[in-house]
């Protein structure tokens, strides 16, 4: 009887049963952990690409702004814009 009930442990299962439950519980924790790292990878590779094309964008846009307020000449404006593309 003793033996029995240290057998199934804490849990109430069988030492069979209870080291699958531990791998499988395992397995997916390391999944989720992998996936985790890849999600915010392939985050951090999209936003640097995002981030650059909205600087040259945005450098425009400040440009066209600058131009409209009589800031910058229509040569500069045009010099900035060749820049850009």
């Amino acid at each position: 009887m003793m033996w029995h009930q240290w057998h199934e442990g804490a849990w109430g299962y069988g030492s069979c049963c209870g080291w699958h439950r531990g791998v499988i519980i395992g397995l997916v924790l390391l999944v989720l952990v992998i996936g985790l790292i890849i999600w915010a990878i392939v985050a951090l590779v999209r936003h640097g690409r995002s981030g650059s094309a909205g600087r040259g964008n945005g450098a425009l846009t400040i440009a066209k702004e600058r131009y409209a307020r009589g800031e910058i000449s229509k040569e500069e404006f045009q010099q900035i814009k060749k820049d850009l593309s």
